[in-house]
């Protein structure tokens, strides 16, 4: 899972800085994940993780053109108050990853 997420993360163009603060931890713990040293991830970490992965297949089916969905997550969005996606998850909270991936769900029709 946290494979998926390094290659979902460089996809999107963003940061060792950006991923480690939606993923909640150090910039250095980041590194040395992005490296192949996982460690052990807690419950909170599954559960970022499990939303950024939901996030990607959201966008996946909403859009045919995956270069398209990759975009969408910098892009202004007024469902986000004109802010972008990205911009609504780098909050910090899990509950801003949750934010996004039900705004995509309820777009595509799921659940």
């Amino acid at each position: 899972m946290f494979r998926a997420a390094v290659r979902l993360f460089a996809h999107w163009d963003i940061t060792d800085e950006q991923a480690a603060t939606l993923l909640d931890m150090p910039v250095r713990s980041y590194g040395r994940w992005k490296a192949g040293d996982l460690g052990r991830i807690d419950r909170d970490g599954r559960a970022r993780l499990s939303n950024l992965l939901g996030i990607h297949k959201a966008l996946r089916i909403i859009f045919e053109d995956a270069a398209r969905g990759y975009r969408w997550i910098k892009a202004p969005n007024d469902a986000f108050g004109g802010r972008s996606a990205l911009e609504v998850m780098l909050g910090g909270e899990l509950t801003d990853l949750m934010r996004v991936r039900r705004y995509l769900d309820a777009e595509r029709g799921g659940w």
